[in-house]
C-alpha cells in the first residue's frame, strides 16, 4: 500500500474503522501514506531501521499526540548499601486517547467523513444502542465476592513480589465466571498448577439473570416479527453456546449456532439457509461475523459479552445496520453490576469514544454512558481489584 500510495499523484483510502483507540493505531498508517510529513515532524527510522513499538519514532508520536503514563514504583530491598535501601523503577504504558493537535495535523486536512445516515432519502434507518446493567442473583453475587476476594488477595501478593503471572488468569476468571457459573470453576496457578480457588456450579437448568434479559429481548422482538443476533465471546473452553441454544429452544424459539467450523466463504450462505428455515435467534462469536457479512435479517443485536477488541466490537455491532436495511436497528449491551465486566465495558467505551472522535463522530449513546479515562483493560481491572 505504501509503495503504491507514493507512486501515484492521488490516492483514496477507504476504511470504516480508522483507529482502535490508541494514537499509535494511526502512526504506521500515516507513515505509509504521508512519510514526508512524518519525517518533517521528526518521526524517523531508528538506527536499526525499525518503526516498531519500541522505536523512538512511535514512542515520540505517542508522547506528542497520544497518552503515555509513566508509572513509578519505589521498592525497599532486603540487602542494600545505603541506609534507605530504596530503588525506583519506571514503567511506561499507553492509554486510550488521540490529541486535538494530531487530529488537526494528520486527520482533518486529509479526511472526508461520510456518514450514510446523513445522506438523506432514508438510506439507513435509525440505530440505537442500549446499555443494560444486570443484577446478579443473591447466591451468584455472594460466590462472586468470595471468588474475587480470594483471587484478588493472591494477585496482590504476587504483584508485590513483581510476579505478574496471575494477572491474566485472575482477570479472565472474574470476567467469565458470572456468565459461566453453570459449571464448576477450578482456578490453578499457570506455572505451579496449584489450586488457587474453587467454585461449584450454582446454576441448574434455569436461566441466569443475564440470560433472562436476553430471553426477554428475544421474546419482545419475536412478537414484532424481528430476528435477534446474540453474541457470546465464550465459544471455546468455556463454551456457552450449547446452553444458550437449549434455553432459547425451551422458550419456543428456533435457535442456531454459527461456529468457526463453517468456512468464511460459506458463512453468508449458511446464515441465509437458517433464515429460510425460520430461525428466530442466531448465536455466534462476534469474531466470526465482524467483517464481510451483511446480516440484514437480524435488526436486533444482543452482546452478552464484548471482548477486548474495539475493531471487532464496532464492526460486529454494525452487521445489521447496512445499506438495504429497512428496519430500525437496536443493539443491547448486557453487563453484570459490580463485577469486572463493568470495568471492561467502561474501558471499551473510552476506546470507542477516542476511535469515533477521529472519525468525525462523537457518540452519546450505548456504552458511552460508561465513558471514563482508563488504561489498558488488564491494567484498569487490576487497578480496581487491588486498589
Amino acid at each position: 500500500m505504501g509503495v503504491l500510495a507514493n507512486k501515484v499523484r492521488k490516492v483514496i483510502l477507504l476504511t470504516g474503522t480508522l483507529m482502535g483507540g490508541y494514537a499509535d493505531d494511526l502512526f504506521y498508517l500515516l507513515w505509509r501514506i504521508m512519510p514526508r510529513r512524518m519525517i518533517e515532524d521528526g518521526y524517523r527510522y531508528n538506527a536499526t531501521g525499525s518503526l516498531g513499538s519500541a522505536s523512538m519514532a512511535s514512542m515520540a508520536f505517542m508522547r506528542d499526540h497520544g497518552i503515555l503514563k509513566d508509572i513509578y514504583k519505589e521498592t525497599e530491598g532486603d540487602a542494600h548499601r545505603t541506609a534507605r535501601g530504596r530503588r525506583m523503577t519506571v514503567r511506561t504504558v499507553k492509554a486510550p486517547g488521540f490529541g486535538p493537535k494530531g487530529i488537526a495535523r494528520f486527520v482533518l486536512p486529509f479526511t472526508a467523513f461520510l456518514k450514510l445516515k446523513d445522506i438523506g432519502n432514508n438510506v439507513l434507518p435509525s440505530y440505537r444502542e442500549h446499555f443494560e446493567e444486570v443484577a446478579m442473583m443473591a447466591d451468584q453475587s455472594v460466590r462472586y465476592r468470595e471468588l474475587e476476594s480470594t483471587l484478588t488477595q493472591q494477585m496482590r501478593e504476587a504483584l508485590a513480589k513483581g510476579d505478574t503471572s496471575l494477572l491474566g488468569v485472575v482477570l479472565n476468571v472474574l470476567l467469565a465466571w458470572p456468565d459461566t457459573c453453570f459449571r464448576q470453576e477450578a482456578v490453578k496457578h499457570p506455572r505451579t498448577r496449584e489450586l488457587l480457588a474453587y467454585v461449584p456450579s450454582i446454576l441448574g437448568d434455569g436461566p441466569s439473570p443475564k440470560e433472562m434479559d436476553m430471553i426477554r429481548i428475544c421474546r419482545a422482538n419475536k412478537a414484532r416479527g424481528r430476528r435477534v443476533l446474540v453474541y457470546t465471546t465464550y465459544t471455546g473452553k468455556r463454551d456457552t453456546t450449547v446452553r444458550l441454544k437449549r434455553l432459547l429452544e425451551a422458550e419456543g424459539f428456533r435457535a442456531s449456532v454459527l461456529r468457526a467450523s463453517v468456512g468464511t466463504s460459506k458463512r453468508e450462505d449458511w446464515i441465509l439457509s437458517q433464515v429460510d428455515r425460520g430461525v428466530d435467534v442466531l448465536i455466534t462469536n462476534p469474531e466470526l461475523v465482524k467483517t464481510g457479512l451483511d446480516l440484514l435479517d437480524f435488526p436486533t443485536i444482543v452482546f452478552l459479552q464484548t471482548g477486548y477488541n474495539v475493531y471487532t466490537l464496532q464492526q460486529a455491532s454494525r452487521r445489521s445496520w447496512r445499506i438495504g436495511q429497512k428496519e430500525d436497528v437496536d443493539v443491547h449491551f448486557l453487563g453484570y453490576a459490580e463485577t469486572a465486566q463493568m470495568t471492561c465495558l467502561s474501558l471499551m467505551a473510552k476506546k470507542i469514544t477516542v476511535s469515533q472522535s477521529t472519525s468525525g463522530d462523537m457518540p452519546d449513546t450505548g456504552l458511552d454512558v460508561l465513558n471514563q479515562d482508563g488504561d489498558s483493560i488488564e491494567v484498569a481491572l487490576a487497578r480496581q481489584l487491588v486498589g
